[in-house]
């Protein structure tokens, strides 16, 4: 359920999913592991402690086990003040307009805290990110590319760090496809203080997310972390000036983790700001010139996206493959004999065709 009110059951609810946030030593990985043990987070804080510790450590069982703590009251009561701003939302992992995108990555957070447009998490994007300190020409591509491929329908994912991020939302923000702002720290701040203008017209027009409680500041081993949301939201990735050693590189490596196709813009041989996305070309990214080859790419075409030859009769063999019941990417790549490099393009064509959808679990089906 979407939690945007203050009634006594959505606060309730809230309350159970906070309390499983804060729990010392449950990750994501774990809490997830509890959900699919037990259930939601009210028959997790009611199940015996022997069941508990058949899927978690004796000390995290204990944890959970006791009464809240004063942490997660405390945080349930900012986040209900917090609710009652206009555009403001939590979506937690069993809701239903979570990201459907973030639900194949290995550990997608319990809860997103979300500024603004909900439904652009849910809608094809692309990330771009690049350099904090980039160069002029940088800036102006990142922007450039933001606009055309936001204009073709396209929503640009970033991190809202200076550079090549401020730019690929300004980019964002002017087409249709808007924007969503991937942040490291709780989405009641803006960080850094620079881009607060910038973080209002994305609240305004686009969206603003993140998986920190409320209040958190900016702390350097947040920002490793979101980029697996950046590449998680995303179909691709396209990386603008990186040096050799970038956190761009994390994005773009944690994209290839998770089956996402990874862009990059080439520069001059004699740039800094050029290594990292020479050595993303030469490990296989694709090479981009221009906003067309991204949508070439993924045979796009607006709104509507274009079906690709290979989809356009309803006896392809891909399809024919998938049959009518939900099926694993490992289990189809069998069925087909394509590689799974094959088959992961020709599955986001078919996606994007709307004639193939992914669920929840990485399964794939085909669209009756």
């Amino acid at each position: 359920m979407q939690i945007i009110a203050t009634a006594a059951d959505e606060a309730s609810e809230l309350a159970g999913w906070l309390r499983l946030q804060h729990l010392p030593g449950v990750g994501p990985v774990a809490a997830r592991a509890l959900l699919a043990r037990f259930g939601l987070p009210p028959e997790i804080f009611a199940a015996p402690f022997e069941a508990l510790r058949e899927v978690v450590p004796a000390g995290v069982a204990r944890a959970i086990v006791q009464p809240p703590k004063p942490l997660a009251n405390s945080q349930l009561a900012l986040t209900l003040q917090w609710l009652l701003q206009p555009g403001n939302a939590v979506l937690t992992l069993a809701d239903g307009a979570y990201p459907p995108l973030l639900l194949e990555i290995a550990d997608p957070p319990l809860l997103l805290y979300v500024r603004g447009r909900v439904e652009l998490l849910s809608r094809p994007g692309v990330a771009i990110v690049g350099s904090r300190n980039a160069s002029a020409q940088g800036m102006q591509n990142a922007a450039a590319f933001a606009q055309a491929l936001s204009a073709a329908g396209l929503t640009i994912i970033s991190g809202l760090a200076l550079g090549i991020d401020a730019h690929a939302h300004e980019g964002g923000l002017r087409g249709a496809g808007a924007t969503v702002a991937v942040i490291g720290t709780g989405a009641d701040l803006v960080y850094p203080r620079r881009n607060l203008d910038l973080a209002q017209r994305i609240a305004e027009h686009g969206c603003i997310v993140s998986e920190y409680a409320l209040g958190l500041p900016a702390m350097p081993g947040n920002f490793p972390r979101r980029n697996r949301l950046i590449s998680g939201l995303a179909r691709g990735v396209l990386v603008i000036e990186a040096a050799a050693q970038s956190g761009s590189l994390i994005t773009a490596r944690l994209a290839g983790e998770q089956g996402r196709d990874v862009f990059a813009l080439p520069g001059s041989i004699h740039s800094t700001l050029a290594k990292g996305c020479h050595a993303l070309i030469k490990q296989g990214a694709k090479l981009v010139e221009s906003a067309d080859d991204v949508l070439q790419e993924w045979q796009w075409q607006g709104d509507s996206p274009g079906v690709p030859a290979q989809a356009d009769a309803a006896a392809t063999p891909l399809l024919a493959a998938l049959g009518h019941d939900p099926v694993d990417a490992d289990s189809l790549a069998a069925r087909s004999g394509l590689s799974m490099g094959e088959l992961m393009g020709q599955l986001l064509a078919l996606e994007l065709a709307g004639m193939a959808e992914r669920l929840p679990g990485g399964l794939f089906q085909r669209c009756k």
